[in-house]
């Protein structure tokens, strides 16, 4: 029996491979996203989106959210339903896009109407799913304003920049729900049991600036829209540690 670099019969490596890659192209659950909004906030950390494009699989680890609710003054859905802010009243789990900053951005609809995550930036996520050529086809996707392929770490370290680099667009997605064959959520690891939260970004002053409802994977805090832990930010005053459950931590 022919034999892997590892000792292993190549057989049995290779229906290990296979059964990986299946365990990371199974979506989260429906009910995944039926829960209060901030804890789905840092549920979703470490999560990887996954999209499907040409042949390739695109994929995205969470690594920056941000939580909002019917009545946060800083959240669309206060300001009352519409046609366009239906996904913010449907089931927990259905996309809500719009338009910021000259380009899309991507939610999910939380337990409770109007209530929702806005996935504020993600990491290249490089697997047996998703290659060399899948961070490629990223770069291709969102070069940066020279037209030149964007370092890694820079492809998704925004809103948009995250939906240029996996090709989601509002037209396409908007007030629908996952597609398990185009795009859709799946774990990678186990939940994050240590985090950072911090106040929301770009939150205009009297529209309940003040909540602590942005949450943050440490190992990329260098990469997300704006680094919680640069210089001169002290824990306690700019910043919390809080466990997965929110708890605040010693």
């Amino acid at each position: 029996m022919a034999m892997s670099g590892w000792g292993f019969p190549i057989s049995a490596t290779v229906s290990a491979s296979s059964e990986c890659a299946a365990a990371s192209l199974t979506p989260l659950p429906d009910a995944f996203f039926n829960r209060d909004a901030a804890t789905l906030a840092r549920e979703l950390l470490g999560k990887v989106i996954r999209r499907r494009h040409g042949g390739l699989w695109l994929s995205a680890r969470i690594i920056e959210t941000e939580a909002y609710y019917l009545e946060d003054k800083g959240s669309h859905a206060s300001l009352g339903y519409t046609h366009k802010r239906r996904a913010l009243f449907m089931d927990g789990g259905t996309i809500y896009m719009y338009y910021a900053r000259g380009g899309d951005s991507l939610n999910f609809s939380a337990r409770g109407p109007g209530n929702a995550v806005l996935i504020k930036s993600a990491y290249p996520w490089l697997d047996a799913v998703s290659g060399q050529a899948s961070l490629a086809a990223m770069q291709a996707l969102n070069p940066d304003a020279r037209g030149q392929p964007r370092p890694r770490e820079k492809l998704c370290a925004g809103q948009t920049l995250l939906c240029r680099a996996l090709d989601l667009k509002v037209p396409d997605w908007d007030a629908r729900g996952f597609d398990p064959t185009r795009f859709f959520v799946t774990r990678s690891e186990p939940a994050l049991t240590r985090i950072i939260r911090c106040v929301r970004l770009g939150i205009p002053p009297g529209r309940d600036e003040h909540l602590a409802y942005r949450f943050v994977d440490p190992a990329y805090a260098a990469w997300c829209t704006r680094n919680p832990l640069r210089r001169g930010q002290q824990a306690g005053r700019d910043f919390d540690w809080v466990d997965g459950r929110g708890r605040v931590l010693a």
